[in-house]
């Protein structure tokens, strides 16, 4: 549906966590594990596993709920997406 946008934590191989927002989870998820277009970060850490995601209404909450998790630490990062 426009307009749904997507908080999502992806699990790297080396086990560190990367954290996105986007409108469509399968492109992108697919992005970041076969193509340029995903992020630099995840390319030399494929393959990456989908491990949390949240839908919000708006840009601009998913946004601020990308830039609050981003501050979280590595624990706290593990408690949400084991949730």
């Amino acid at each position: 549906m426009k307009g749904d946008y997507f908080v999502y934590i992806l699990e790297c191989r080396d086990k560190t966590l990367y954290c996105g927002i986007t409108t469509d989870l399968k492109r992108r998820l697919l992005e970041h594990n076969s193509s340029t277009l995903g992020a630099k970060y995840t390319r030399g850490r494929r393959p990456v596993i989908l491990r949390y995601s949240k839908k919000y209404f708006s840009r601009s909450d998913a946004m601020k709920e990308e830039a609050r998790i981003k501050k979280l630490s590595k624990a706290e990062k593990v408690t949400l997406v084991s949730r």
